[in-house]
């Protein structure tokens, strides 16, 4: 440790350090707790999915079961595994695919699954829809073709190849977490035993630091009171030099008072400069506080113009949806003369002024789409500008905003200077009053000086008590040296 450092700053360095270990020690336990408590938890994950994945193939198995039994037999009582399967396997493959939201290849494995899943019960359907139309034979030529045990199959591959990646994942992740804990045991041990051999070598250091510095503590009280005796020795002269210093004091007390009234004559007229600027003072705050009566109408008004423009744009809005409906109609007319001119082109010669109207009714139809496409191109120009408008207007009202703080800021400076100005102009009035007083006071410490004088003599006689304390100090220096090392002695 550093031998500048009091003892103080090395114990608390020793804790310091001491604590650090704990610490490092603490997280790092904490840590394979956690890493533990992740794997507990990734195990009883993988279960579920194990077990997920066992139900589906369950269902399955129970939903083919039901079906070829009641191809046997006809009783639809044999269908009822059927039923309970077709209502169970989707909540099961909802159920799977939730667990598994974290692993891209298994929500693909998942969609696979789901989609033999499908085609094996559209199978299923299939034939027990035949054997109820009195058709079983085209039913049991439907199993006997196979195509349900390829679905099957595939539905086995499927769910194996989601079995194996899990025991896979949950392999990795034991590993880890048995990696994680070794680390964790070899640095919780490792960090004991350097705490412990920290510990112990502070402690000697600190102990015989404290030995140390107490032994050349007492060698500084040896050499101060030899310091001591000689300065009780040359008090005594200086009390003689003292008295002859008196008359010189009561030269310069004199021009003191003289000063003193030149002082009090400076702070009168400093004292009518403060009047004279707390006036301005408190002129300005009047003003800045009009300013911010200013501001806060140009805010008002700000906040008014941006209702309008937003006002004005939810009124755009209402206009598309009507111009909406408008394109609407117009194209339905234009369909509805379309047809007209069709029907009237089957009709011959009766139907041909009927064609004509239809025709026009078809331009005109046109006509109003192109000038709605127009006005909804005006409209969203109308929506842009009120935007941009808004957001100026916005930015607008946040400079008002920086300005009324600013001019608040500004009126709070000029009450503080008007504060500070009535606080400097009583000042100014105390040190006249305190410079008088101490002109009258000089008269009186120039009496106190022949006092002084007068216990200049008692200080010499208090001189030689001081020489007699230095010895006996001296000697109790001597008996603490003893204590501290008593072969130095």
């Amino acid at each position: 440790m550093n031998k500048n450092r009091t003892f103080g700053q090395k114990l608390a360095f020793g804790f310091a350090v001491s604590s650090a270990f704990l610490v490092v020690i603490g997280i790092v336990a904490y840590w394979s707790i956690y890493v533990l408590i992740a794997t507990a938890n990734s195990v009883t994950h993988t279960q579920k999915v194990l077990e997920h994945v066992s139900s589906l193939v369950s269902l399955m198995k129970d939903a083919e079961t039901g079906q070829r039994g009641y191809l046997l037999t006809g009783d639809p009582a044999y269908l009822e595994p059927f039923r309970a399967s077709a209502a169970g396997v989707p909540t099961v493959l909802s159920e799977l695919r939730a667990l598994s939201a974290d692993n891209a290849g298994q929500q693909a494995r998942i969609g696979q699954a789901e989609a033999l899943v499908n085609s094996k019960f559209s199978e299923l359907k299939r034939t027990i829809d035949l054997r109820k139309a009195g058709h079983g034979n085209e039913a049991l030529k439907i199993v006997l073709s196979g195509e349900g045990k390829k679905y099957m199959d595939a539905l086995r591959a499927v769910c194996e190849q989601i079995n194996r990646e899990e025991r896979e994942l949950l392999r990795k992740r034991e590993e880890d977490s048995d990696a994680t804990s070794g680390g964790a045991k070899m640095t919780i041990v490792a960090g004991t035993v350097l705490c412990l051999l920290f510990v112990i070598g502070a402690g000697f250091s600190i102990t015989r630091s404290l030995t140390e510095r107490l032994g050349a503590a007492v060698g500084h009280v040896q050499s101060s009171s030899a310091e001591l005796q000689a300065a009780a020795t040359q008090q005594a002269s200086g009390a003689r030099e003292q008295a002859s210093a008196m008359s010189e004091i009561s030269t310069t007390i004199s021009e003191l008072g003289v000063t003193s009234r030149q002082i009090a004559e400076s702070a009168q007229r400093v004292a009518q400069i403060a009047e004279q600027t707390a006036a301005a003072a408190r002129s300005g705050v009047g003003t800045v506080e009009r300013g911010q009566e200013a501001i806060g109408g140009i805010r008002r008004q700000t906040d008014l113009v941006v209702s309008h423009m937003l006002d004005l744009g939810r009124k755009s809005q209402e206009i598309g949806a009507v111009l909406d409906i408008v394109s609407e109609l117009a194209e339905q007319t234009n369909i509805l003369a379309i047809n007209a001119t069709i029907e009237a082109t089957g009709a011959g010669e009766a139907g041909r002024r009927f064609a004509v109207v239809a025709e026009e009714i078809r331009k005109l139809a046109d006509r109003v789409a192109a000038s709605t496409k127009g006005i909804r191109t005006q409209i969203d120009d109308v929506r842009g500008a009120v935007n941009t408008t808004v957001m100026a207007t916005e930015s607008g009202a946040k400079a008002v905003d920086l300005g009324a703080r600013q001019f608040a800021e500004v009126a709070t400076a000029f009450k503080q200077i008007a504060d500070l100005v009535s606080t400097t102009t009583e000042a100014v009035r105390e040190i006249e009053l305190s410079t008088k007083q101490q002109a009258t006071a000089a008269d009186q410490v120039r009496t106190a000086v022949s006092e002084v004088a007068q216990a200049t003599q008692e200080t010499e006689t208090s001189s030689t008590q001081t020489l007699q304390t230095a010895s006996q100090l001296a000697g109790l220096s001597m008996d603490l040296r003893r204590l501290v090392h008593p072969q130095a002695v």
